[in-house]
């Protein structure tokens, strides 16, 4: 019989300030998915990715700390 696959957990989508624009960034990547010109866009962007993921996303400020949590784990 053979052995159930794990899921690998889920890794939160993160939207950060990348120079003079904000960053969609899945943990773990070294490069952007996707870069925008406001926060809000970003924030819409990474919203629809952690959904289909089932990850979290989180929204930072331009200091870097986290301002916003959504968690769409199952």
């Amino acid at each position: 019989m053979a052995k159930a696959k794990r899921k690998a957990a889920a890794k939160a989508v993160v939207v950060q300030l990348d120079g003079e624009r904000w960053a969609v960034i899945r943990e773990g990547n070294k490069r952007p998915s996707s870069k925008h010109d406001t926060q809000k866009e970003a924030w819409a962007v990474a919203l629809k990715m952690a959904k289909k993921d089932k990850a979290r996303a989180v929204k930072k400020g331009k200091d870097g700390k986290v301002k916003e949590q959504r968690n769409y784990q199952a």
